[in-house]
């Protein structure tokens, strides 16, 4: 099996001891050789100079190439213009399109009221290849799995070249999704999203919020070495990495790592895998 592609997505840190984080995970994950990194960006653009500043930061270390979030909920139809420019300015190659959530208080989402707005509108803009989300466990604000699945196909005809996927731990979901889309005729390549496991709990609340299922295997198992974090580590990779290899057997196009500024656990995965 062809060594697969690798992404990785860092998250614009919000004091030093982060900026140090996130400079050795960056220095650490390039033995990976990435394929790109995607930088994260606030719903509203509450984290744009963040995002900005973590976008020139990859792209000055030389190591990969940076490929910025850009939501588009509450804000304007020139701000987003504005920032377009401003990237196609930089050598930006790559966006990742995405809706983002209303920030609290604000009533109104503006100009741009789906993530398919936004896709049609850089795609009108021109000049960047689009990267966007897709969820094999079903968006947990989508009506129905069916709606959910319609809007996906709307959102890639709007201009999507690839989809990334939302983290899940069912590989089956994963399989179902890219067969559904093939018998619409959607024919874009869809990137493995994977969250590694660093710790157990915390990945329970991600995924009450986002709507990942976590198989029942799982959580009896992680429940059983609960007071045994050594082994729970080790099964954490074991378990990500055997969906992994199935998938990339099964022909995903590659693995993108949402690695939370953390290098060792997407490391350890890769290593499992023989990258």
């Amino acid at each position: 099996m062809a060594a697969p592609e690798i992404s990785v997505e860092f998250f614009p840190p919000k004091n030093a001891a982060g900026e140090e984080r996130l400079r050795e995970s960056v220095a650490a994950l390039a033995a990976l050789r990435p394929a790109y990194a995607s930088v994260t960006y606030g719903a509203g653009g509450s984290t744009q100079e963040r995002t900005l500043a973590t976008v020139r930061f990859l792209q000055e270390q030389g190591d990969y190439e940076a490929v910025p979030h850009l939501t588009c909920i509450g804000s304007t139809e020139s701000g987003i213009r504005e920032l377009l420019q401003r990237y196609r300015d930089w050598g930006i190659r790559r966006i990742v399109a995405l809706r983002g959530d209303l920030p609290d208080g604000m009533e109104n989402p503006g100009f741009f009221r789906h993530a398919s707005d936004l896709v049609a509108f850089i795609r009108a803009f021109g000049g960047f290849e689009i990267l966007a989300s897709a969820y094999p466990d079903v968006h947990p604000q989508a009506i129905s799995a069916k709606h959910d699945l319609d809007y996906l196909v709307a959102k890639v005809k709007a201009g999507v070249d690839t989809l990334v996927t939302q983290y899940f731990y069912n590989p089956d979901a994963y399989l179902q999704l890219r067969d559904a889309l093939a018998r619409r005729g959607v024919q874009v390549p869809i990137v493995v999203g994977i969250m590694p496991i660093q710790n157990y709990q915390q990945i329970v609340r991600f995924s009450a919020q986002c709507g990942a299922e976590i198989p029942r295997y799982m959580q009896l198992l992680f429940e059983a070495y609960a007071d045994d974090p050594a082994s729970q580590n080790a099964l954490a990779t074991e378990i990500v990495a055997r969906q992994c290899a199935l998938l990339l057997r099964e022909g995903a196009p590659g693995l993108h790592f949402y690695t939370l500024n953390q290098a060792e656990p997407t490391l350890a995965i890769a290593q499992c895998l023989g990258i």
